[in-house]
């Protein structure tokens, strides 16, 4: 059993990466569009093309972490190496230079590849981390629920503080109200990180005997047919997720008309968050993580459909949508990590090799692809009704804007429940799995 001091420790370092990725998804577009002054076509393309570099970078990283040997661990080293980088990147990429527009591109495009760069440096290791933490289904189970919850705490400080902090940092000017608001959450970041590394330890050892090439690593992965259906069911989750986080601005602001409850609307969404995942451990008691997981995304694709026929002016309607969407959706986020863990068992049972950091970089490929596709999708569609920033919107861009917010987030949802129709590590096979490993280990 882990210590609950531990779990915390362990939750604290994605506070800090949530930072960065909640500012990120629900921020950076508007920040590109409405401070830096890029169209919302060339950001959502930029968005997708980063991604490319990620095909790279990711299942490198995992690479890395596998063969890392330290007297820290294999993934616990990075925290401490990587979390000043990180941090100062951070706050290069909310930087506004004063460009030409194809110097703002261009300066957008290296500091968002940088950013992404170093957030899968230490992001990778840091969610392999939990793997290695506990080998006990319900313990990781119980681990990823206090992570998350702390990763919406951090969420919570991004919404409820960014643009007040704005205001206040920048004193009418926003470009340097983003620079210092992301500085000053950068250094809280670094101060987590540490807290992080002080306070977890790596547990489950890889068999030491087992020396194997990387093109081996990537032949034992392609086998493992159940990190194809986490690798499915992620891109489709983070697609819907992010474009409906990323479009809830423009949705308050241009079709609500609502601009001074922006701060408000995205702050319940993430208590929503907070108190879906505090509920995620009963959730998979009571009726096991997978069928949880396939129901909690129906109920997510009905609420977020249903948005769709909400009036502007039925405040409360929208505001209680929102909140029940994001209560439910990230419900299901613990359990998707915590069958990470168990991916990479069955892995190792599979094959003979355990490779945590591929396992879990892929995975995380895959989720900030669709990172990168929701935010791209979002950019093209507010491109595509014919948006333009801070100009007042027709009503044929506010209904795109309410029907890209509502029905292309709850298709994704239903697209990630039928995938998970196909996962088969229930509770009973992982322990029976984990019982054979013990064996061999």
């Amino acid at each position: 059993m882990l210590h609950t001091r531990e779990k915390i420790a362990y939750g604290l370092g994605d506070t800090a990466s949530n930072i960065v990725f909640q500012t990120v998804m629900l921020f950076l577009s508007f920040f590109y569009t409405d401070i830096f002054g890029i169209s919302p076509a060339i950001v959502g393309t930029m968005f997708l093309a980063v991604r490319i570099l990620d095909a790279v970078t990711d299942p490198l990283m995992g690479a890395i972490t596998d063969r890392t040997q330290s007297r820290h661990g294999k993934f616990r080293p990075y925290l401490l190496w990587l979390c000043v980088p990180f941090a100062a990147i951070s706050v290069l990429a909310f930087t506004t230079p004063d460009l030409s527009v194809q110097g703002k591109i261009i300066y957008a495009f290296v500091t968002y590849s940088l950013l992404m760069i170093a957030y899968t440096s230490i992001n990778i290791p840091y969610s392999a981390l939990g793997a290695v933490m506990t080998s006990d289904p319900g313990e990781r189970v119980s681990l990823q629920s206090y992570r998350f919850v702390c990763a919406m705490l951090g969420g919570l400080l991004v919404t409820s503080l960014t643009l007040p902090l704005v205001d206040w940092f920048g004193a009418g000017d926003k470009a340097k109200g983003y620079q210092l608001t992301i500085g000053a959450m950068s250094i809280l970041g670094i101060g987590l990180f540490l807290l992080c590394f002080f306070g977890t330890k790596e547990r489950v050892i890889a068999p030491s005997d087992v020396k194997t090439t990387l093109k081996q690593d990537f032949k034992s992965l392609l086998k493992n047919d159940q990190w194809r259906v986490l690798c499915g069911a992620a891109l489709f989750l983070l697609i819907g997720m992010v474009l409906r986080s990323t479009l809830a601005i423009y949705y308050v602001k241009y079709y609500l008309q609502r601009e001074e409850l922006i701060t408000a609307f995205i702050t319940l969404g993430m208590i929503g968050n907070i108190v879906g995942c505090l509920c995620s451990p009963y959730i998979a008691r009571k009726i096991g993580k997978v069928k949880a997981y396939i129901g909690l995304q129906v109920v997510a694709a009905i609420i977020s459909m249903l948005s769709y026929f909400i009036g502007a002016e039925q405040l409360f309607l929208a505001f209680i949508a929102y909140f029940l969407w994001s209560f439910f959706i990230q419900m299901a986020t613990p359990l998707l990590w915590a069958k990470m863990a168990d991916t990479v068992d069955y892995g190792q049972w599979l094959t003979g090799i355990r490779i945590t950091g591929i396992v879990y970089s892929s995975v995380v490929f895959f989720i900030k692809l669709g990172l990168a596709l929701g935010g791209a999708f979002a950019g093209w569609l507010l491109a595509f009704y014919g948006y333009e920033a801070g100009a007042e919107q027709s009503d044929s861009v506010k209904q795109g804007i309410v029907f890209s917010f509502a029905i292309y987030p709850g298709i994704a949802s239903l697209l990630v429940a039928f995938i998970m129709r196909y996962y088969r590590l229930t509770e009973t096979k992982v322990s029976n799995i984990q019982k054979e490993l013990s064996k061999v280990t």
